[in-house]
């Protein structure tokens, strides 16, 4: 398996570290999102959310949040990542009057209005993980693609 190039928003504040072994990185702003793959900056994209941000960013940042996933809904695949569990947000574990309900209501409107699925991921290891596990799969799946449309080139005389 070739080693992917993941790049990571240069406002990202404590990015993640990837396995050394399966992924390189580099810093580059990004159109939406924290972290994409080189050369698909523009199609695929994660947002990652500590709690304490997450719980912030959708009650005192909304407007600038619903336009980042408004962009992000355009891009083939995107996410937006949250190291924490669900229950942490049910349960009003977190630093904020901002009520549960609104929370979880804005949950699932992210999934539902925007079309753009949130995986809690228990922690910040957890959380960096499932990114790195993301990005890997939608790196082969363009890779398969490539792959079958050069052999249908082929095969059609177009090479």
């Amino acid at each position: 398996m070739d080693r992917i190039t993941v790049v990571v928003d240069t406002r990202e504040q404590e990015p993640y570290s990837f396995d050394t072994d399966k992924v390189s990185a580099v810093r580059k702003a990004l159109p939406a999102g924290d972290y994409s793959l080189v050369g698909l900056e523009e199609r695929l994209a994660v947002e990652r959310k500590s709690l304490t941000d997450f719980v912030s960013t959708v009650i005192r940042g909304r407007k600038r949040f619903h336009r980042e996933l408004e962009k992000l809904s355009a891009y083939e695949s995107a996410c937006v990542v949250v190291e924490c569990n669900f229950r942490d947000l049910v349960d009003g574990r977190y630093r904020s009057d901002a009520h549960p309900h609104a929370l979880i209501g804005t949950v699932a409107s992210i999934v539902v209005d925007f079309g753009v699925p949130v995986y809690f991921c228990s922690d910040r290891q957890a959380a960096c993980r499932f990114v790195e596990e993301y990005l890997t799969r939608f790196h082969r799946r363009i890779a398969r693609c490539q792959k079958e449309m050069r052999v249908t080139r082929r095969d059609s005389g177009e090479e």
